[in-house]
Order: structure tokens, then sequence, then C-alpha cells
């Protein structure tokens, strides 16, 4: 028998020499992300970190002393408490309404700025303008504004023509805080819907006018479906930032009348009872709803993309 035997492949001195100037060059590429990363753990993922660990232990603030680990005691009293229980479903409630009168108002809002027509700009500018108030100013605005029933806008209106003078809070409380919300999130819905409406193709758009389509039927059977991504991706992200709302309700009901959302229980139980422990359980269970919502929005995000690409 005759062994053969492999000679050993030289590495050429040049590919051995890149390499590590390749890492290096990558390095260097990654290092100014490097602090916004360490900032970003520090500010984020360390505090939620310490959120999750307190949520397994039984921790009032004012007796620090007598804290204990319980396990999932805290979620499982989360998700059976009745209280708690009432403020996730006016979460759900108070999500899903402003989220569809806002996409309704918005594509309507959109669909009429599409139209070319004098001061388009300008009224453009002015249907923005509420998406850009700080949202505390913005409750403040319709709590003292428009419901105070003694000098209110909407009574004052009401009164000029002998109608009631009802008092908003108390009579429609949820109803009062959806209204200030639906104001304020409609511009963002219209400009997201409006980006959608002038990226259609005008050659569809004149091809169908050509043969006869209607405006109804161009909408129906040309717009809606090239929308159909934009509106998904208004209304989950609108969902992420109108389930952790607590402006609204803080300021305008204070959390009174049945609409305490799931923030605002989480706000009275770590704040007003001391109760860490189940506010931290609260807190993670919103958070990871968020995630939910965040993981479809980014999604659709990413399939918006691919379609711009490839119609690029």
């Amino acid at each position: 028998m005759t062994a053969t035997t492999t000679a050993p492949v030289a590495t050429s001195p040049v590919r051995a020499a890149g390499a590590p100037n390749a890492r290096l060059r990558a390095w260097a590429t990654r290092a100014p992300l490097l602090p916004a990363l360490v900032f970003m753990i520090v500010v984020t993922q360390l505090p939620f970190v310490a959120t999750l660990v307190i949520s397994f232990f039984d921790w009032n603030a004012l007796y620090p002393d007598a804290r204990r680990f319980t396990g999932v005691d805290n979620y499982r009293q989360v998700l059976t408490d009745a209280d708690l229980r009432h403020s996730v479903g006016t979460t759900i409630l108070l999500t899903a309404t402003v989220v569809l009168v806002s996409l309704v108002l918005g594509l309507v809002l959109a669909l009429l700025l599409d139209r070319r027509f004098k001061g388009r700009g300008a009224v453009r500018t002015l249907l923005i303008a509420p998406f850009l108030v700080v949202p505390v100013a913005a409750a403040l605005l319709w709590k003292h504004v428009l419901y105070n029933p003694e000098y209110g806008l909407l009574n004052g209106l009401l009164s000029y023509v002998g109608g009631p003078q009802p008092d908003w809070i108390s009579g429609t409380p949820l109803l009062a805080v959806e209204a200030s919300l639906v104001w304020q999130w409609t511009p963002f819905m219209m400009l997201i819907l409006l980006a959608g409406l002038q990226s259609r193709d005008p050659q569809q758009i004149e091809a169908a006018r050509v043969d006869g389509a209607s405006d109804w039927q161009v909408f129906r059977h040309l717009t809606l479906p090239h929308l159909r991504r934009y509106l998904e991706l208004g209304a989950l992200l609108g969902s992420i930032y109108i389930v952790q709302n607590f402006d609204a309700v803080f300021t305008i009901t204070s959390g009174g009348l049945g609409t305490a959302n799931l923030p605002y229980t989480v706000y009275q139980s770590f704040y007003q009872a001391h109760e860490n422990g189940l506010a931290s359980a609260a807190g993670v269970l919103v958070v990871l709803g968020s995630i939910v919502i965040a993981t479809f929005a980014l999604r659709v995000v990413s399939s918006l993309f691919r379609e711009e690409v490839s119609r690029a």
C-alpha cells in the first residue's frame, strides 16, 4: 500500500494580514455607535430588568423591610383583580375607538389634501398642528377651553343656539377622553395615508378613468387596496402609542368615572398604593403587549420598504 499525503496549503501572507485589518475596519465603523448603544442599554434595558425582578416580589414602599419573593403571584393578581381587568377593558376600548375614528378622519383629510387647490400648504400645516401640541397641553385645552360647563366653547355654542348646557366630563367621561385623543392623532394618520396616496401610480388612475371608471370605483378598486399597508401601519403605530397613553386620562378625568386605563392603574398602584411589585407586574404586561404590537408594525414597515424597492 502506498500512503498518500496531502501537502499543507500555504496561507497567503497578504490574506492573513488583511483579516486583522478588516476586523479593525469593522470595529472602527461600529465604534461611533457604541456610546449610543451603551446609553440605550443603561436607560432602557437595565430599568426594565429591574422592573422585571421587582415584579416577582411582594414589595410595598411603606414597608421596605417586609418585602418577600412571591413568584408569579403579582401577575396572577393583575390578571384576576376586577379593577385591573376593568382597566384592561377600558384600555382596549379606548385604543380601538381612537385608532378607528382617527383612521377614518385621517383618510378623509388625506383624500382632500391629495387634490390641488389654492392654499393647500397652509391648510396642511394647520391640520398637522394638533399632533405637534404637547399631550398634557392638549388635554388641558380640551378640559378647560372646550369642556368646561361654565365658560367652555362647546357650551357657549350651545347657549348661543338655545341648546342644553351639559357637563361633558361628568356625563360622557370616556367619550371626552376619546375625543381629545382623536383630535390629536388624526393628523398622524393623515400624514401616513397622504404619503400612501402620493405613492400611487398615476398611470393606473388615468387608465381607469379612460376606461370609464367613476371616482368611487377608482377609490374602491385602486386606491383602497394600495392604502391597505398604510392603514395597517397607521393602526399599529397608533395602537402602540395610545395603549400607553397616560396624559389625557390623568389630566381630564384623573382616572375617575370608569376611565382608568392600564397605565393610569399602574400609576395608582405605584404612587398612591405604593405597591411596587404589583405595579411592576402590570407595567411588564403593558411592555409585552406593546412589543407584540410593535413586532407587527415592523413587519408592515419592512413589507412597505420591499414594495418600494421592487417598484423602483
